[in-house]
């Protein structure tokens, strides 16, 4: 249904505040605890309200069989508004990712693999003739609103050879463009310590509850390079995916104090359909059983993502933003979770998203195919 003008009333926010919400052609033009109008009246009873949910780190580019996906199958059906590909496409393919961004129900933004080809293949950095600085600043040139970051994919299965000349390369780039930076980590030789001290306050490290050797524990204690990351300002993105979420990992870093500043589901086609991940409520939903609160779920697909990839006009619900918005109940209700390792657990609370309200649609999640 669309919804251009209207007035959600007594929408309840996580902190438990009620507010009602005046929006016009698309922007939230007033937020006040009464608001008298003549437009629509949306009321969605008791479930809460927030600003669209921000998935940072997916797939959504359906070019490359290794890994992707559609926008709409991974968005807004599940109370997403905004999904961010994560490097899947570099500037050889940005057109094509651009073009199927342009046709999608849901919002869509790049980060910009540093390798020109993109996924094509799991090793697109072990060739370094593919990091071209001309084409990156050419592809954003082209796209200012649309690449929002960069993406460097740091493990060996990625790298082959090249060491850290690729996040070298990186970092050069960013100089260049003046980008946000997400770097994925893995399996050594690219070490956890390396990147870190060649990172810089806003870059953003993913997959940082993965369980490997070259993760944050070392003895299950967090290793001192994840301090010395959250003193630098270095941002921790969880990326979960097919094989970078513990909840052994997750839970001993909340018990340390190492928490996560966005959650992201890394999703595509195949750990959509066959799990892990399943959607980014479910990654909600496992943190909620890590430990963290409701507010702080919330705030890491909304404000925290927004700021994190400088998408100034998202993330929260203020005058003058967009007026994308979630809409969810929080229940007590057992559900089962499972890690990358295959560890099940039982959580006895789950966030059910209900609506997603997106350019200017609003969608009953569940009705809408």
């Amino acid at each position: 249904m669309n919804v251009k003008n209207y007035v959600i009333k007594q929408a309840k926010l996580v902190n438990g505040k009620r507010i009602d919400i005046l929006v016009e052609n698309g922007i939230i033009k007033e937020v006040a605890p009464h608001i008298e109008s003549n437009y629509e009246i949306l009321d969605f009873q008791d479930d809460y309200v927030s600003a669209g949910w921000i998935d940072i780190h997916t797939h959504c580019f359906d070019k490359f069989e290794i890994y992707g996906d559609k926008p709409d199958l991974i968005g807004y059906p599940h109370g997403v508004c905004t999904v961010v590909d994560a490097g899947t496409a570099g500037s050889d393919t940005i057109d094509e990712l651009y073009q199927q961004a342009q046709k999608a129900k849901t919002r869509v933004f790049s980060l910009l693999n540093i390798s020109c080809t993109g996924i094509c293949a799991q090793n697109e950095l072990s060739d370094l003739s593919r990091l071209d600085k001309n084409a990156i600043i050419k592809a954003y040139q082209k796209y200012p609103d649309f690449i929002v970051g960069l993406k460097a994919r740091m493990s060996k299965s990625v790298l082959g050879d090249s060491g850290n000349q690729p996040l070298v390369f990186a970092k050069e780039m960013q100089k260049q463009v003046h980008l946000p930076l997400m770097v994925h980590i893995g399996t050594a030789p690219s070490l956890l310590e390396d990147v870190v001290n060649m990172l810089d306050a806003k870059d953003m490290i993913t997959h940082i509850f993965n369980p490997k050797d070259n993760g944050i524990l070392k003895n299950h204690q967090i290793k001192d390079c994840v301090y010395q990351a959250k003193k630098k300002g270095i941002l921790l993105d969880l990326g979960h995916g097919s094989d970078s979420f513990s909840f052994e990992v997750a839970s001993k870093a909340f018990e340390q104090g190492i928490e996560v500043n966005t959650i992201s589901s890394d999703i595509y086609f195949r750990n959509r359909l066959n799990g892990p991940v399943y959607s980014l409520v479910t990654t909600m939903n496992k943190m909620l059983y890590v430990g963290y609160s409701l507010d702080k779920v919330i705030n890491c697909v909304t404000h925290n993502a927004a700021k994190a990839l400088n998408l100034l006009n998202l993330g929260d619900i203020e005058v003058g933003k967009i007026a994308d918005f979630t809409v969810f109940k929080v229940v007590d209700q057992d559900v089962k979770l499972v890690d990358s390792m295959k560890h099940e657990v039982i959580s006895h609370q789950q966030i059910i998203p209900t609506h997603t309200i997106v350019k200017n649609e609003i969608y009953t999640i569940g009705e809408e195919k």
